[in-house]
């Protein structure tokens, strides 16, 4: 396993998988942590698991249970586990880390 990822290591990934907007680069434990880049409209469902995105690059809008909150690079967003959430109204070039972590806890997989 890497102990160490760059954005651009990550975009390269996503773009040879290019079947999901997301690519995984770690796991332990109970930990993931992905490259999110949607492309135009994310898609995403509630998950089992905290997360935590870091904006690595763009601005857009988190959408969380009904609220939403302008974000952009630098930011750091929870989503308890079962939250319904999404990124609305992102730039072009809009990507984030997503950290998942801890137990199951949410409703939906």
């Amino acid at each position: 396993m890497k102990f160490k990822v760059s954005p651009g290591e990550a975009k390269k990934k996503l773009l040879e998988e290019n079947e999901f907007p997301f690519f995984v680069v770690m796991q332990h434990g109970t930990m993931t942590m992905e490259y999110f880049a949607p492309d135009k409209v994310d898609t995403q469902t509630t998950h089992k698991q905290d997360e935590i995105y870091v904006i690595i690059k763009g601005d857009g809008v988190i959408f969380r249970e009904g609220e939403r909150v302008p974000c952009k690079k630098g930011d750091l967003v929870f989503v308890p586990a079962g939250m319904e959430h999404r990124f609305e109204s992102f730039s072009d070039d809009f990507a984030t880390w997503v950290i998942f972590y801890g137990p199951d806890g949410g409703e939906n997989p």
